[in-house]
């Protein structure tokens, strides 16, 4: 396999700089970009022999990984835009156990196209010889879709937390490729706790671009977050992470349909849903507004535990849920100025329609400042059947 690559100080700049800035840290890249083959194992065996080819740095041309060859990430590899990472079905990418500096992040402009099968899905796992979550960063894409971080129908970007990467424009029909039969395990590396990476994080990522059939398995933080972006997800699994297990924020508008969550242990929400950053401000002046449809959400019963979360003036329709062993089933928190997440219920620009609970204390929380009826957001209870997760998950890691 042969993958010619360049590193340039220019991409460098293009890179740390943003139209916004944070208080969280950036990562810095050294210059270690390599492609090395019959380089021995790095953190641990993990499977992976000394025919292992090492992948790191800045790509500016295509990378095309197949499944008779192994693999090891050793740190941050980068697809710089004009770039395709190709990935054969049944390909298995292992990452040295190095927390948030190995991680995979497809620029603006570049693609992924990681499409497996149910029979040879893709894996990206640790490569440590007792693989935990947090071992690594996760799967970062960037587009160009909107984002409500910056003006409505504006061109300018913002910056990802981890990694200073630009992200958001005004293209909805943006394509950063395709992510399908895909698992990511033990991914979530953080450099402390505001500056995280999730299993897959989506930012500004286009409704051309493909998200079907993937899993995020155990992980340190979420499992997908949606920064912004108009992308639709379906068959989404999430086992086991430590923090949401979905997020969405910045005016996150696509459709996710098929979503199965379930806990392991005292963990934090299924769903957390932001209408607007507000570390920030909504300078685009909407609000989150996806529509989620055939959910399954499995908790553990856990005391003050909220299976999904509504905050932030986040609007969506929620259709056919089944949500099973938490104190809390819909928690929704806002205020009558910049968050007003009430109003989006009695405006029905946010409902879930047709919910089962089993061994849910409280339903539905309002904590808006708005008044209203339970039945004004939530209607159909006892008729969610979620999603067939026996169906089209079999076989996933569980």
């Amino acid at each position: 396999m042969k993958t010619n690559f360049l590193l340039f100080i220019g991409v460098f700049a293009l890179l740390l700089t943003s139209c916004e800035s944070d208080d969280t840290a950036d990562i810095i890249i050294e210059d270690n970009s390599v492609t090395t083959i019959n380089n021995g194992s790095d953190g641990g065996d993990g499977g992976v022999g000394d025919e292992a080819i090492n992948l790191s740095g800045v790509y500016t041309s295509d990378l095309n990984l197949t499944a008779d060859n192994e693999y090891l990430v050793t740190g941050a590899v980068l697809m710089t835009e004009g770039t395709t990472l190709n990935i054969a079905p049944g390909t298995t990418i292992n990452v040295a156990p190095v927390g948030v500096n190995a991680y995979i992040a497809i620029l603006q402009g570049a693609r992924i196209v990681a499409d497996g099968n149910a029979e040879n899905p893709i894996v990206f796992t640790s490569n440590a010889d007792s693989p935990g979550s947090g071992d690594w960063g996760g799967i970062v894409m960037c587009g160009r879709a909107p984002i409500n971080s910056t003006a409505d129908g504006s061109s300018d970007t913002s910056t990802t937390e981890v990694g200073g990467l630009s992200y958001g424009g005004n293209v909805p029909g943006d394509d950063s490729g395709v992510l399908r039969y895909v698992r990511v395990e033990y991914a979530g590396g953080a450099v402390d706790g505001n500056s995280e990476l999730n299993g897959v994080s989506l930012y500004a990522i286009g409704n051309n671009t493909t998200i079907d059939y993937v899993q995020v398995y155990v992980g340190s933080d979420d499992g997908f977050e949606f920064f912004g972006g108009t992308v639709n997800a379906s068959h989404l699994a999430v086992f086991g992470s430590e923090d949401d297990s979905i997020d969405w924020t910045e005016g996150y508008t696509g459709n996710l349909t098929d979503v199965y969550v379930e806990h392991t242990a005292s963990h934090d929400k299924a769903f957390e849903c932001d209408g607007y950053n507000t570390d920030f401000s909504n300078e685009g002046g909407y609000f989150s507004a996806p529509n989620v449809t055939n959910v399954t959400i499995v908790g553990t019963n856990d005391a003050d535990n909220e299976a999904i979360r509504l905050r932030a003036g986040t609007q969506g329709i929620f259709t056919n849920v089944v949500i099973s062993d938490f104190d809390e089933g819909f928690d929704l928190d806002g205020d009558m100025g910049d968050n007003p997440t009430g109003q989006g219920v009695l405006d029905g620009l946010l409902q879930a329609i047709d919910v089962t609970f089993n061994n849910v204390t409280t339903q539905v929380k309002n904590d808006t400042g708005f008044t209203f009826d339970d039945s004004d957001f939530l209607t159909g209870v006892g008729n969610g059947t979620g999603t067939d997760f026996a169906t089209w998950g079999a076989g996933w890691a569980r």
